[in-house]
């Protein structure tokens, strides 16, 4: 459970310096909560502040967060992926909730709708690491998936499935953002031990 004093306010846009001597370029990310409650203000949005502090241990370059919190609607879920795509020109779309298999859970259709291109490997690898916690992994449909130079993908709701997923998936995301031509994501190997291939690295 993600201890919710410690985490710093979600607003519209944080802003986070690059950390000493990273090599790598500014990265603008979104962060999007799909969740019709939390978008009420009946409960903490918990699942948005768990992605962001991932991003604050695991990444050196410097960030520009982008945060919305959203109702479960298709319309206004693609209208906030397009918006952050290529409005804010994100290079990363990181959504939160809305996966499973109820009549309101709808962001797989969302994200599919906006994407040009979907790849597989993020929504398999998810359920193989959520299986291994949880036998109801097998109900999610998370999926990942390509806007021109952006990559999205869907992640579970609670912080603990966020965080025990995206430690794993996030090892492929820099590379993958390098081939659709994005900006190089330098990361602390400590944190998220990302793979590239050595002609790749900057260091």
């Amino acid at each position: 459970m993600v201890n919710t004093e410690l985490v710093i306010h979600l607003d519209q846009l944080n802003h986070l310096d690059g950390k000493p001597n990273n090599c790598g370029d500014l990265v603008k990310i979104g962060i999007l909560t799909i969740s019709d409650r939390a978008s009420q203000g009946e409960y903490l949005d918990e699942g948005g502040p768990a992605i962001l502090e991932f991003l604050k241990e695991a990444i050196l370059s410097p960030l520009e967060v982008y945060y919305s919190c959203i109702a479960d609607e298709v319309a206004e879920i693609e209208s906030e992926l397009i918006r952050f795509a290529d409005d804010m020109d994100c290079s990363v779309i990181v959504t939160t909730g809305g996966t499973g298999p109820a009549q309101r859970d709808v962001t797989p259709e969302a994200t599919i709708a906006v994407c040009d291109r979907i790849l597989d490997g993020f929504g398999e690898q998810m359920r193989a690491i959520s299986l291994q916690y949880v036998p109801t992994a097998i109900l999610s449909r998370q999926v990942g998936g390509t806007r021109g130079k952006c990559l999205i993908f869907n992640l579970p709701g609670r912080p603990k499935a966020i965080r025990e997923t995206i430690d794993e998936i996030w090892r492929a995301v820099p590379y993958c953002v390098d081939l659709i031509g994005g900006p190089y994501i330098d990361m602390d190997e400590g944190v998220c031990d990302s793979f590239r291939p050595k002609d790749a690295r900057r260091r």
